[in-house]
């Protein structure tokens, strides 16, 4: 696929999710919103981990970055006075640069770790937020975080289009943008020295790319991916604080990943439906149960992570590639079976071909005994 076609792809699904806002409820819109901004850090996790080969838990930390420094940049440009479009892109850029920032430097730190210990590196940022925003409670708010200060939806669509269709209009904008360069990267000149690397850093060496180098460059641009994730939720929320950005949270990005499709950027598309959809199935499927509160209170929450757990262990043992390798398994087989089936039933009958008749047997002649010396 060219990068024309796939930039006009990623046009043709913004086009239909923004159609989409006029006809689903509020919540869906809001709903819509969220998924786009999980899609981006499950979508930067990709890179880097299916890629890349390099084992992240602190997915959740970056999120938190970017959502940090578009509420500081918010909050900052209101308070100059600052309105219209740039009070929106403005903490957008922020965030994806501030992620950025802060992804450098884990990859400048991590850059010689691999497996359990970059997992375990990574996932001391995100153990380490609360006690960062506690000790900066006067910057970062402390455990109640921070309030955003959000451009609202322009005056002309305020009697047409709702609040949560105009915070989806701009989730999905971005997260098809992130995609799109996402995209680009993996099947360009990056993707395929980042999958040498990760394959066999040594060869790669050899063949001379620096994997240094790429590993610094594949956690900047997943902490770019995950830092505009961070300030689309911080739109959509109005609030950045230190318990929406959890260890289960950054967990949750990782099997939502895994479940998708780690290898594939379409697989990050069913992993945010996925983490969005499946707690509000449940919750939606236990409320309608006549159940005691204290045991309501108890499975709130708790029993999707359960079943997400249950679903992560089903698609590791039935489908190692995930729901989208799965898919595309289906979609090979099904599709060569009725591909062989055509051209079977599309060939003409072919005439029985003649017997061909025996090869005639040459016979050797007998060899002559052989005469005695002196005779």
């Amino acid at each position: 696929m060219s990068v024309l076609l796939r930039y006009f792809v990623a046009a043709a699904a913004a086009v239909f999710l923004i159609g989409l806002t006029f006809i689903i409820p509020s919540f869906t819109s809001y709903q819509l919103a969220t998924a786009c901004a999980y899609l981006c850090g499950i979508a930067g996790l990709t890179l880097l981990t299916g890629a890349g080969g390099q084992l992240s838990l602190g997915q959740a930390a970056l999120m938190a970055a970017g959502a940090y420094t578009y509420a500081l940049t918010a909050n900052a440009l209101d308070d100059a006075g600052v309105e219209g479009p740039l009070l929106l892109v403005v903490p957008l850029v922020a965030a994806v640069a501030g992620a950025g920032v802060l992804g450098l430097v884990i990859g400048l730190a991590a850059g010689r770790l691999h497996g359990p210990y970059l997992a375990g590196f990574t996932m001391a940022l995100v153990v380490a937020l609360p006690a960062v925003t506690s000790t900066f409670s006067s910057v970062l708010g402390g455990d109640q975080g921070l309030w955003v200060t959000v451009q609202k939806r322009p005056a002309a669509l305020r009697g047409t289009v709702s609040t949560e269709a105009w915070q989806a209009w701009l989730a999905v904008v971005c997260a098809v943008a992130v995609m799109a360069v996402l995209a680009n990267l993996l099947r360009g000149r990056f993707g395929r020295e980042l999958r040498a690397v990760r394959d066999n850093p040594v060869a790669a060496a050899l063949a001379g790319i620096n994997p240094a180098r790429t590993k610094v460059a594949a956690f900047v641009i997943s902490s770019a991916a995950a830092g505009m994730g961070g300030g689309l939720l911080a739109y959509t929320t109005q609030s950045a604080s230190p318990g929406a950005y959890s260890l289960v949270f950054s967990l949750f990005l990782l099997m939502a990943a895994v479940v998708g499709g780690i290898g594939s950027l379409t697989g990050a598309v069913w992993g945010a439906v996925l983490l969005v959809a499946l707690p509000h199935l449940i919750g939606t499927a236990t409320s309608r149960l006549a159940l005691p509160t204290d045991l309501a209170q108890r499975l709130d929450g708790n029993l999707s992570v359960a079943i997400f757990g249950l679903v992560l262990v089903l698609v590791v043992l039935l489908a190692p590639q995930g729901i989208q390798g799965l898919l595309v398994k289906l979609w090979h087989r099904t599709g060569f079976k009725r591909s062989a089936s055509l051209v079977r039933s599309a060939a003409p009958a072919s005439a029985p071909r003649p017997a061909s008749p025996p090869l005639p047997i040459r016979h050797q002649p007998a060899e002559q005994p052989a005469t005695q010396k002196g005779q």
